[in-house]
């Protein structure tokens, strides 16, 4: 380990439990979205990764989704949160437990506004009734289709069958993202020591009706984005 992976290692433990420590006190989702919004940016920041959105004209200012992106690094929920900045959606991300209780992330994942799916849970009601709480209160849901981080050389890995059935149940609409740049290099690149500025570009695609059955959310997924 480099001193640069050091020194961001300790940089970002403190940031995370300090952001976690200030959104625990809060219930409040617009205050919740400023306080990740002002985390990502200097966790970004630090690193020296900027965020720009290819297609800005895209991006709904309001309503309620289901926001589905690929995933490939750690710093994904960063990267969505500040390319939806500007509008006044704010999403419950669907967590593993991996995630939800980790020593590193728990606590903030907990209380940023997280959604704990537990696999090895017999039951699903508490996953899904927590789903139509958030939603209720007039919150999106964030989701990573894949499951987990894409680590092939596919554009994007095969997507788990739970988002479509999250979307039909809370008759949320399905807003498509696709982070184009492949994040966790620019972030390996950046922990290395890599002294230079490097920009992560977003896409947005076209919002796709929670009730469009014409075929699978991995198919109008890779469709829109030209993937392979």
């Amino acid at each position: 380990m480099t001193f640069n992976q050091i020194k961001m290692a300790i940089y970002a433990t403190f940031l995370t439990n300090y952001y976690g420590a200030k959104l625990k006190k809060t219930d409040d989702a617009k205050e919740k979205k400023r306080l990740r919004i002002e985390y990502a940016k200097k966790q970004l920041d630090a690193l020296d990764l900027h965020i720009k959105v290819i297609n800005p004209e895209k991006i709904p200012s309001e309503g309620q989704f289901l926001l589905a992106s690929n995933h490939r690094s750690v710093i994904d929920p960063l990267i969505i949160d500040l390319a939806v900045e500007s509008t006044t959606l704010f999403g419950h991300w669907i967590a593993k437990k991996e995630l939800y209780f980790s020593l590193f992330f728990g606590k903030f994942v907990q209380n940023a506004g997280a959604i704990l799916l537990d696999r090895d849970a017999s039951k699903m009601s508490g996953f899904f009734s927590d789903i139509k709480k958030a939603v209720k209160a007039g919150n999106s849901i964030y989701i990573f289709p894949e499951g987990t981080r894409n680590k092939t050389d596919e554009d994007v890995s095969e997507f788990k069958d739970g988002s479509r059935i999250i979307a039909l149940k809370n008759r949320l609409n399905i807003l498509p993202v696709f982070i184009r740049t492949q994040a966790n290099d620019a972030l390996m690149a950046s922990l290395k020591g890599e002294q230079k500025p490097r920009t992560i570009e977003v896409e947005f695609g076209d919002i796709i009706d929670y009730k469009d059955k014409s075929m699978p959310l991995e198919a109008a997924y890779k469709k829109q984005f030209d993937l392979r």
